[in-house]
């Protein structure tokens, strides 16, 4: 096991030179990828974005005095560059050793709907000396995200509760909750809401890539980052340097069928929980085989489906139980302990709030950083972008019949017990209107390093698998036996070897590799 696991979500073209010009390409429709023909008038419109010159300056008092801030502005819609322009909140950490620099390398922590500022902090605290050497760290919120005109729906909390579990009296109240969160966020962010995509803000990217001088930029995308990620390489493959897609998805299914994805996994690792926590019945006492474990831990959501139990006061049915075990499944050691304790708490003994607490949560996948929270984020913007990207990158993903999501939710309880209704009911995409483009296909032959652990139930190892084959170009780093949603850096040497070697000298591997979990101490890489 990894001693360290990370935690856990326009073809637009600029030339940099010396003097950064533009060479914009059709903004829409099917012919809008990078050979679509070039608009003068479109690069003329958009020339005083690139000539933006960032007001670079300490983060906040707290952080670093090498940790920068700026603010740039962006078209809200690049098809009408004259129009109304939004805030893209931009970082950077810039390397100390200017004479080993090859260029910028951008950040995408997952998401969507989490903020990405504070991510070069996280970096510099954990990837390799050598590899900070090499780039600048530029971190930035997507457009709508954090501190980059945030969007909000108004959102009440329990609105904000969105993977809800199907049952049959309760399917007419979240038909309606779905309908009236997509009615509240056309009200409050209407205007808004058709331009934060996907494309969007990989047209961002590409954007501040001109507004820096750089003539390609390199990538380190984690969970949603690894669709961002590629679809910037779609869009922009002249622009493409070394790009890494940690945890990945698969493009073919985003948005509605990666989340059913998520059942997908968490019955794989299910099973191999139960297995786990069998071969360690006398430490845990959950069970001596698998089928016993499986019994232990159904009997306790079916105790709690009947009369929540209760810890400090907080109740828990079943389908928290369920809920939080599709987290708590990524690594065995985890899902047993906190399993043991909510078996003394059904059986009314003393338990660990703390441990309880645990799962569910919500982290990103890639290394975290920390900024102040003096800009006013609305309390609901994580959760009104998820939706804006969800449903807007793709709106024919998503069925416009109710009745489909509650026959789906049936079925896919019965295929997967433990989260096939969670991910398959209702979502407010069945209700948002049509997005504005076509969904970006993802399919090139340009160079990228996919990275991914076997035992990740928030994108499946198949997740991965099918980037891969969506990147034809690409490389792919399986760590067999890895937990978590996150891999890069860790202590494993075989993966970090094969990274830094990536980042530092552009050697992608000559085959897909095959890594083992193990606690092998890092080391700086050589040439």
């Amino acid at each position: 096991m990894q001693r360290r696991r990370l935690r856990l979500l326009l073809a637009v073209g600029v030339t940099a030179t010396a003097a950064p010009a533009l060479a914009w390409t059709a903004i829409a429709g099917p012919g809008s990828g990078p050979s679509a023909t070039p608009s003068s008038a479109a690069g003329k419109a958009l020339d005083p974005y690139v000539k933006q010159k960032p007001k670079w300056k300490r983060c906040d008092a707290g952080s670093p005095a090498t940790f920068q801030c700026a603010t740039i502005k962006v078209p809200l819609d690049y098809r009408d560059p004259g129009g109304e322009r939004i805030d893209v909140a931009i970082s950077r950490i810039r390397t100390a050793v200017p004479d080993k620099r090859r260029g910028v390398l951008l950040s995408n922590p997952g998401g969507p709907g989490q903020a990405g500022l504070a991510m070069p902090t996280g970096l510099h605290r954990n990837l390799p000396k050598s590899v900070q050497e090499k780039y600048d760290l530029i971190g930035f919120d997507p457009r709508g995200v954090g501190k980059s005109s945030p969007v909000s729906c108004g959102l009440t909390k329990e609105e904000q509760n969105w993977l809800r579990p199907y049952k049959e009296e309760t399917f007419a109240k979240d038909v309606a909750w779905a309908r009236d969160v997509a009615k509240k966020c056309k009200e409050k962010a209407g205007d808004k809401l058709p331009h934060i995509t996907t494309r969007n803000t990989a047209r961002d990217m590409d954007l501040l890539r001109a507004i820096l001088g750089e003539k390609k930029i390199s990538f380190l995308g984690y969970s949603y980052g690894t669709n961002l990620g590629p679809v910037y390489s779609e869009l922009f493959p002249a622009r493409v340097d070394r790009f890494v897609l940690d945890s990945a998805v698969d493009p073919g299914r985003a948005w509605r069928g990666m989340i059913q994805s998520w059942a997908e996994g968490s019955d794989a690792a299910f099973d191999r929980w139960t297995k786990w926590a069998a071969e360690r019945s006398e430490e845990y006492g959950l069970g001596d085989t698998p089928k016993k474990v499986g019994r232990t831990f159904w009997g306790l959501v079916a105790q709690a489906g009947k009369k929540p139990i209760e810890v400090d006061g907080k109740p828990r049915t079943g389908d928290d139980i369920r809920s939080g075990m599709h987290e708590a499944t990524f690594t065995p050691e985890e899902a047993s302990a906190w399993v043991v304790e909510l078996k003394k708490a059904a059986e009314g003994k003393p338990a660990s709030a703390k441990k309880l607490a645990a799962f569910p949560r919500s982290e990103g996948a890639g290394p975290a950083g920390a900024t102040d929270d003096a800009a006013k984020v609305p309390s609901d913007n994580p959760t009104a972008s998820l939706w804006t990207v969800f449903c807007g990158d793709n709106s024919a993903a998503w069925s416009r019949d109710p009745e489909s999501y509650r026959q789906d939710a049936i079925e896919n309880k019965r295929r997967y017990p433990l989260y096939g209704d969670f991910a398959s009911s209702i979502k407010p995409c069945a209700f948002w209107d049509e997005s504005k483009e076509p969904v970006t296909e993802v399919n090139n032959e340009i160079g990228s390093l996919v990275v991914q652990n076997e035992w990740d139930g928030q994108t499946p190892l198949h997740s991965a698998q099918g980037l891969h084959r969506h990147l034809k170009g690409s490389r792919m780093v399986t760590v067999l036996g890895g937990e978590g949603h996150g891999v890069y850096p860790n202590d494993n040497a075989c993966t970090e070897s094969t990274v830094n070697d990536y980042l530092l000298y552009g050697k992608l591997p000559a085959k897909d590799v095959i890594c083992k979990a193990t606690a092998e101490p890092r080391a700086e890489p050589g040439k």
